[in-house]
């Protein structure tokens, strides 16, 4: 087997084309899947008749379906592997979106954006267990980061192309918005299908990083009693991505619907900050899952919740615009590095066997979060007649996280 090499004649491990097929994945069914429906709501909702708590309802419904496929994404990807559970997600994710716009009433919308949400998290559990097989310790965050820039380059794309269709065909140009991604989904199911492979066996590799790190992992007698230990610590992980899940959620939900409503922007100039915020998160996986690398998981989702909890007081207080664009960019900036530096955490705690298992296990706090999140804030704008309260309480739990993270154990060498 070969260690770190080449393969063929090429210097790229294959590591890495299961990282940068994992941004297309991310682009899918995280990006459009989910981080669409900020852009495509303002006009949906008026097509539609929507109120504030039915569009809350929605991002809702996504999220049960999300967490109701993270308890199967870890059963079905040891039955059928991860690249055909992953290929089959994404599928679902294309299909349901197409569907959805040529839906007419919202208890359509919901049912098929809960489907989306199933397509999602079969999707996204396997491709981010993937990580803690192709890479070690060393490379974990850094390749989990340069994956979630994925999202951020469906944010851009969403926020310059809904806009623009709307444009042209008004307040019915969110149909042709959920048809074109549903179709780009499709399209990435069948590259996904054809470049994932899920272990580095499969290519006669060893996974990538210090191979000082394998060695010791795979020495250590204690490995198991270790891992055995570590299962609470998954449960403090799951509580403090609670707080993510529950928080930026609001933000990515409505944010481009307060800037609309509440502060006046146009639809295309508040489409132009969303594609801005895409824009910085480009670099929010890669940034903060190499500081994770260096500074350690924990130093790294403190800095992390910190900036949260600015980027949401600023936009809470009803501050000059200047204000709100501070709190865009910081948002942006920080946005996918919870998740980059959490998918690099487990497999540092339970080694890469259970890090499909432990990611679905705390993905499962991440769902209860994003539950929650969308319909109580939607309710909280219907009885205040503004977002501001929802944005406080958002940068209430972000704080607490701070302080939860504190108390996290540090993980041994895995």
């Amino acid at each position: 087997m070969k260690n770190q090499g080449s393969e063929g004649r090429t210097q790229l491990h294959y590591g890495w084309i299961i990282a940068l097929t994992g941004i297309m994945v991310l682009f899918s069914c995280l990006g459009l899947g989910r981080f669409s429906l900020g852009m495509l709501l303002p006009s949906m909702g008026i097509s539609l008749n929507l109120n504030y708590s039915q569009m809350g309802l929605i991002g809702t419904g996504n999220f049960v379906g999300y967490m109701i496929s993270v308890m199967l994404a870890g059963i079905i990807a040891r039955a059928i592997g991860a690249r055909w559970t992953i290929s089959f997600g994404l599928v679902l994710v294309g299909v349901s979106m197409v569907l959805i716009g040529r839906a007419m009433t919202f208890t359509e919308v919901m049912a098929l954006y809960v489907a989306t949400g199933i397509g999602s998290g079969l999707a996204n559990v396997p491709m981010m267990g993937l990580v803690s097989h192709w890479f070690l310790k060393s490379t974990r965050g850094r390749a989990a980061g340069i994956m979630l820039s994925g999202n951020g380059l469906a944010i851009v794309f969403t926020g310059l192309f809904v806009p623009w269709v709307n444009a042209g065909q008004g307040v019915e140009g969110w149909r042709t918005g959920w048809l074109t991604i549903g179709i780009i989904s499709i399209v990435i199911a069948v590259i996904a299908a054809m470049l994932l492979r899920n272990n580095p066996e499969e290519k006669g590799l060893a996974p990538l990083g210090d191979a000082n790190q394998m060695v010791a992992a795979a020495s250590d007698k204690n490995a198991q009693k270790k891992k055995q230990s570590n299962t609470w610590t998954m449960v403090h992980l799951g509580c403090i991505y609670t707080l993510f899940g529950a928080t930026y959620v609001v933000y990515a939900t409505f944010i481009v619907t307060a800037m609309v409503n509440e502060r006046g922007f146009g639809e295309g100039t508040a489409g132009t900050f969303w594609a801005v915020v895409g824009g910085l998160s480009l670099f929010s996986g890669p940034l903060f899952g190499w500081l994770s690398d260096k500074l350690g998981r924990k130093m790294g989702m403190m800095v992390v919740y910190t900036l949260f909890t600015i980027s949401y007081a600023l936009v809470a207080a009803n501050l000059p615009d200047p204000f709100l664009y501070a709190s865009i960019g910081i948002f942006g900036l920080a946005v996918w590095s919870i998740p980059t530096i959490m998918a690099a955490a487990v497999g540092d705690y339970m080694g890469p066997a259970q890090a499909v298992k432990a990611f679905g296990f705390i993905t499962l706090f991440f769902g209860a979060g994003q539950i929650t999140g969308p319909a109580v804030a939607g309710f909280l704008a219907d009885i205040t007649g503004t977002f501001s309260m929802a944005f406080w309480l958002c940068a209430i739990l972000t704080s607490g996280a701070v302080v939860l993270t504190y108390f996290l154990q540090q993980p041994s060498s895995a």
